[in-house]
């Protein structure tokens, strides 16, 4: 079957949160670019309809915060295509609310999908990376997966997970002729500020209405009117596949641009700051 797979697509995608947004645009850029994907998300039915039925395009039910559905969903994708070449975990959403505004409930549930549920996809796909020797593991991370915000906090915090598992699978993915890289996308015009994507506290505290009330505010008016277009962030994913040497973080967007830079002159300035009391803390020469 792998062989077969070789002559007819360049690669087999394996494509989390495929049903909307960022997820189906990119099955969408890879089936155009000639690849096999394997679309999960939760409506398949969904998936379907978006993109349309294909001999390159399997369809499988996925709840990844279910690791025994993640297993036999990547088994069900190496029957058909033999092969797993490229994996994006994309499944995720967001919480906007101050980190005293975010209940217990919706903080677990949160990091069982972005965290738990990208770790449960990644375990069950990488024996097939390892046994292949080769491919490319995509974890969608964010603007604040670099530097939080307020009123994100809890968000950010789960992407700064990503980030740090990302770093992490880099490394110890590099020997084995594996890649993985963290998309840092910034605000992008999908519906990802929509209540279908994105819970919002339903404490509401005062006290922090000039910092994360301020952003609830904002994302009710730049909703839909994001400066990123999802379709290049889509074609920008390709072609990051396509990299012979890929980056272990690729940030999208010149407000990710902007929000990387800026937080690196804050880092070095703070650190310069403190550097004598930092220093003091080893034993003596």
């Amino acid at each position: 079957m792998s062989n077969v797979t070789k002559q007819q697509f360049k690669r087999v995608w394996f494509i989390t949160g495929a049903t909307r947004g960022l997820g189906a645009l990119i099955a969408k850029a890879a089936l155009a670019d000639g690849n096999a994907v394997v679309a999960t998300g939760r409506n398949t039915a969904a998936i379907v309809e978006r993109l349309g039925e294909s001999p390159a395009l399997l369809t499988v039910a996925l709840d990844v915060t279910s690791e025994a559905q993640a297993k036999a969903a990547v088994e069900a994708a190496v029957e058909k295509f033999g092969r797993i070449d490229v994996l994006i975990n994309n499944a995720g959403f967001g919480l906007l609310a101050a980190v005293e505004e975010s209940s217990d409930a919706d903080v677990r549930r949160m990091y069982d999908t972005n965290v738990f549920g990208l770790l449960n996809v990644t375990r069950a796909v990488l024996p097939v990376m390892r046994k292949q020797r080769s491919g490319h593991v995509i974890n969608t991370s964010s603007i604040v997966g670099y530097r939080a915000a307020a009123g994100v906090g809890v968000y950010s915090s789960t992407k700064f997970a990503v980030e740090g598992i990302t770093e992490a699978l880099h490394d110890e993915l590099k020997p084995l002729g594996i890649h993985a890289t963290a998309i840092e996308p910034g605000f992008f015009r999908t519906d990802f500020l929509d209540t279908s994507s994105l819970l919002v506290g339903k404490e509401i505290i005062d006290d922090y209405a000039q910092t994360s009330g301020k952003l609830r505010e904002l994302a009710v008016s730049i909703n839909h009117n994001q400066p990123g277009d999802p379709e290049r962030l889509a074609t920008a994913v390709v072609a990051l596949v396509h990299a012979v040497t890929p980056p272990s973080r690729l940030p999208l967007g010149t407000d990710t641009l902007k929000a990387i830079a800026d937080k690196n002159v804050y880092v070095t300035s703070e650190t310069q700051a403190w550097k004598a009391l930092s220093a003091s803390t080893d034993f003596p020469a």
